[in-house]
């Protein structure tokens, strides 16, 4: 569980300095990654499609700090949000998508990146468990797509801790006992792919080699 930083600021310019031009990118490399994120997300059983900002605030509403949900960005420009029970409420944040890359939406000017991943259960995984703190950690914004309940959020409080602890499955989306065993599984090795087991199940594994 690592804890980031939400900071309510206005979007500011960004460096005058000029940057190189990227290498040449193969739209068909776009096509592949982010399929493979929704084949993931679909299995994972908490993503939750194209619910409102809305709806993900109630579903979170009375469910502990740390629990978190994914779905559809209500703004045209993203395909993804995390919406996450936060101490001061619900709130989502979302989530950039650039040339085989995902990494949460920072509004900070002059840092790099937030630490970026090849697909978005990577990167979920990474701020749950992994125990690394993304870059910048203690001065990074992240760019909350629907701000936390203003009653509890006073002015003050200008940084609004996200703590990753717990996904919320959709109430349909009931994991089968071999999904939850491959979690397990997953939970505790690296090396799938030397597991005594059948190729059948060794390829069952590596088609969701996450443990959320």
């Amino acid at each position: 569980m690592v804890a980031v930083t939400i900071s309510h600021q206005e979007e500011r310019g960004g460096s005058c300095c000029p940057h190189p031009s990227p290498p040449p990118w193969d739209p068909a490399e776009d096509l592949r990654c982010i399929t493979t994120t929704f084949q993931y997300l679909h299995t994972s059983g908490w993503y939750w499609g194209s619910i409102s900002a809305s709806e993900a605030r109630e579903a979170l509403l009375k469910k502990s700090e740390g629990t978190f949900l994914m779905r559809d960005s209500s703004h045209p420009q993203y395909m993804l949000a995390l919406s996450v029970k936060t101490r001061c409420g619900p709130t989502s944040v979302r989530i950039e998508y650039s040339r085989g890359l995902f990494w949460l939406d920072s509004i900070t000017p002059g840092l790099p990146h937030l630490q970026s991943f090849p697909d978005v259960l990577s990167l979920i995984q990474h701020y749950t468990g992994s125990g690394h703190a993304p870059q910048g950690q203690a001065s990074s914004d992240i760019h909350p797509e629907t701000k936390p309940d203003p009653a509890k959020h006073s002015a003050k409080d200008s940084g609004v801790p996200l703590r990753l602890k717990h996904p919320l499955h959709r109430p349909e989306a009931f994991s089968s006992l071999q999904h939850l065993t491959r979690l397990a599984i997953n939970r505790h090795t690296k090396s799938r792919d030397q597991l005594p087991l059948p190729k059948p199940l060794l390829h069952y594994l590596q088609d969701y080699p996450f443990h959320i």
